[in-house]
């Protein structure tokens, strides 16, 4: 082996990023896997490779252990000893140097093909620990392929996939397109690592906001909790550690720029910056913005906060399709309850009002047709206190009969 060829193997390996100290490993153990291929009887056949001279040299010796397991590579203390005094556990004892050049040309081939594996197998084990580390972390990469199970994100010197599962319904994609995403898992495959990355996962959020604003990126403001639909609303709770600094301010930015670019990068998703708070029934109100709230009773055992909110703010508090009541019990960790402060109550007391229900619900289904086409009892639909009683309509008859029809231009009179 000349000079030519490790200066060869040197660059070669400098391009895929191999460490020289591997890179001179795994050439020793290639030339000595490949000679105790064709040299049978040559199990204690060790391999040593100046990386600054080129020479190789190929000799035989014995590994000392304290109990022998294999008897053609391993040798006790006493064997050892006899060899050379000062031999101690673990020592490599030479017996023997071999001539290399008496290698043969079937053993060279061997050797190349085991070589150019055991390169391929390096390059793989040092792109995997050099992305193995940035679990969790946001990388960036170019798509090469769109296809109906997922995205293939190239890295340079691995491959991602963003699954369908992983990506927002809002986006799409387009071959070149530089995408930001979030690892997930990166796993190692005969082939080569595996990385799964996401563009729906909450942590993806939080990363973002970490590359945006310096102050949740520094520490100083801590994001406490995160709830997120992809794609359409999330909701963000932060802190600050310094005594007067403004945690949604900072994390807002001057005139929203901040959020802004967050929401930017996530395709146009609305985002929520709320103070988090120590005490629940802050917390929880807080939740629920953009609704103002008026009061929270907090209920420990059951862990479900009552909201009351303002009537004009109810549909508000709830949000489309209970979106933002959703989002506000994922971020606090409570179940909520929302009423309004204007809740239509009876006159009558809680206890008699349910029992004349009941029996103005018992009269109408065991009355005549001709009497149940009657008005309800003024009970069982009671009259705001600020109408007139002679104001009230009548309850819509459970159903029409022939008498009923013939009267009704007299009661219309």
């Amino acid at each position: 082996m000349n000079r030519d060829f490790i200066g060869a193997l040197l660059q070669l390996n400098a391009e895929k990023g191999v460490p020289r100290e591997q890179l001179v490993r795994t050439v020793e153990d290639a030339i000595q896997s490949a000679y105790r291929r064709v040299a049978p009887g040559y199990e204690d056949v060790f391999v040593s490779l100046d990386i600054e001279t080129g020479k190789i040299r190929v000799y035989r010796a014995h590994r000392v252990v304290l109990e022998v397991e294999d008897p053609f590579t391993e040798w006790t203390l006493d064997e050892a000893q006899a060899h050379r005094p000062d031999a101690q556990v673990g020592d490599l004892i030479e017996t023997e140097e071999l001539d290399p050049d008496h290698f043969g040309r079937v053993g060279a081939q061997v050797a190349g093909q085991v070589i150019r594996q055991r390169l391929r197998e390096a390059e793989r084990d040092t792109v995997f620990e050099e992305f193995a580390h940035r679990e969790g972390d946001v990388i960036t990469g170019a798509v090469t392929r769109v296809e109906r199970h997922g995205v293939i994100l190239n890295l340079g010197k691995a491959d991602a996939i963003l699954p369908a599962t992983d990506q927002s319904a809002t986006e799409h994609y387009r071959i070149g397109q530089h995408v930001k995403a979030y690892v997930m898992e990166v796993r190692r495959t005969p082939r080569g690592p595996l990385i799964t990355v996401s563009r729906t996962h909450r942590n993806f959020l939080r990363r973002i906001f970490e590359l945006e604003v310096p102050e949740i990126g520094s520490g100083v403001v801590e994001i406490k909790a995160i709830a997120r639909e992809a794609g359409s609303r999330s909701k963000v709770a932060v802190h600050s550690r310094q005594e007067g600094l403004d945690p949604v301010g900072a994390t807002v930015g001057q005139r929203g720029a901040r959020v802004q670019a967050v929401v930017a990068e996530l395709g146009g998703e609305k985002i929520d910056v709320i103070p988090w708070s120590e005490d629940p029934a802050a917390f929880v109100a807080n939740a629920l913005s953009p609704a103002q709230v008026v009061g929270v009773e907090i209920h420990e055992e059951e862990r479900v906060a009552t909201v009351t909110v303002p009537e004009r703010m109810l549909s508000l508090a709830i949000g489309r399709e209970g979106q933002n009541a959703r989002l506000a019990a994922k971020l606090t960790g409570w179940r909520i309850d929302i009423r309004s402060d204007q809740a239509p109550r009876p006159e009558a007391a809680p206890a008699e009002a349910d029992a004349d229900a009941a029996v103005a619900a018992a009269v109408v289904e065991e009355a005549p047709a001709a009497e149940a086409a009657a008005p309800a009892s003024p009970v069982a639909e009671p009259v705001p206190a600020e109408a007139p009683a002679a104001e009230a309509a009548p309850a819509k008859p459970r159903r029409r009969t022939t008498k009923k029809a013939e009267t009704e231009p007299e009661v219309a009179s």
